[in-house]
């Protein structure tokens, strides 16, 4: 709910795009109000119960524009970001289900309609199999 994880992953894909970037370059627009993340988890929720307004007014606007909510990070001349946004029916990310990811990738090639790879994104056994990979890849340097 912080983003980290998002702004890890947009981190990584950057940096094998061949650009150097840490996590302190990638703006991180934080939707959960400040109090949601001090505390113990008991804390957590009483906070979000507490700020419920707040959640169904993000939800709210959102259908008011005839989109739903997804939260995105982006990378483009540069500069990395991170946050929720308005998805609209239209768009590649609108059909991301579940555990899913998706990149879309806007080259000199693919300006208009972007290339898609989409697939598991989380889990044990995806998270084991990339571990693995990169055992094995470093292994052999």
């Amino acid at each position: 709910m912080s983003g980290k994880d998002v702004m890890r992953k947009i981190m990584i894909l950057a940096r094998e795009a061949g650009y150097q970037i840490e996590m302190d370059d990638i703006a991180n627009n934080l939707f959960m109000p400040e109090e949601c993340m001090k505390g113990t988890v008991e804390d957590f929720y009483k906070e979000m119960e507490r700020h419920e307004d707040h959640f169904r007014n993000l939800l709210k606007s959102a259908g008011d524009d005839g989109c739903i909510l997804k939260f995105v990070a982006s990378f483009a001349y540069g500069r990395a970001s991170v946050g929720l946004q308005h998805i609209d029916p239209k768009h590649d990310l609108y059909h991301l289900y579940g555990k899913d990811n998706i990149v879309l990738f806007y080259t000199d090639r693919y300006k208009e309609q972007p290339m898609v790879v989409k697939g598991a994104g989380a889990g044990a056994e995806v998270t084991a199999s990339g571990v693995f990979a990169d055992i094995i890849r470093a292994s052999k340097k």
